[in-house]
């Protein structure tokens, strides 16, 4: 299987942001320059999914949503991919899984907002995800408390790495994960869609 994923070197370190991206806006953008920032990556995907298992209604088409993201990013070092879909995986660890075989020796990092550690437990998998690669986590406004007081964050308390080591997590083995706090943007893609700047008619 012929994958078009960006150009990426072995021994790369590659964060993965993965999300509906319904609508993508200005805080996804935001968070990924502060990743390479923080955690040192030579570059950042955006895993545009074809859909979220946790959510009950389907986002808008997928054509659409790369189109928005596309729009959005200018970073050099930030690409926007619909590898779930050319996968045909559901789910984060799946993905993972097959972009590993996809990429081998490329040191991949997931990257999640502190909201998503504080749910991970319910994740498909989650702690093959944990073991399977470092995860970088980045501190969303009113969820510093609940995500390091979170199931994830209490089983895998002795692989944490402090804030000040962020520049090293990619190169570490998993289990490994750090908590950082960023300056956030007060947006969602949730506000974005009940204030019609994403319009539901639209929507699949």
């Amino acid at each position: 299987m012929t994958l078009r994923l960006p150009y990426v070197r072995p021994g790369q370190v590659v964060g993965l942001l993965g999300g509906s991206f319904d609508p993508p806006h200005q805080g996804h953008a935001h968070i990924s320059r502060e990743a390479l920032k923080r955690f040192g990556l030579d570059q950042l995907w955006w895993l545009v999914s074809p859909g979220n298992p946790l959510k009950a209604h389907g986002p808008a088409p997928m054509e659409r949503r790369i189109t928005a993201c596309r729009a959005m990013v200018t970073h050099p070092r930030i690409h926007v991919t619909d590898a779930e879909a050319q996968l045909g995986t559901r789910y984060t660890a799946q993905s993972l899984r097959a972009l590993q075989v996809a990429r081998p020796g490329v040191r991949f990092v997931w990257l999640m907002g502190a909201d998503n550690l504080a749910q991970f437990d319910q994740w498909q998998d989650w702690r093959d995800i944990m073991e399977r690669v470092p995860v970088a986590v980045l501190a969303r406004p009113g969820q510093r408390i609940s995500a390091r007081m979170s199931k994830a964050a209490r089983v895998y308390g002795a692989a944490r790495l402090p804030a000040a080591s962020s520049h090293s997590l990619g190169h570490r083995g998993p289990p490994a994960w750090c908590f950082v706090n960023v300056p956030m943007l007060a947006v969602s893609s949730t506000r974005l869609r009940a204030k019609g700047e994403w319009p539901q008619s639209e929507r699949g």
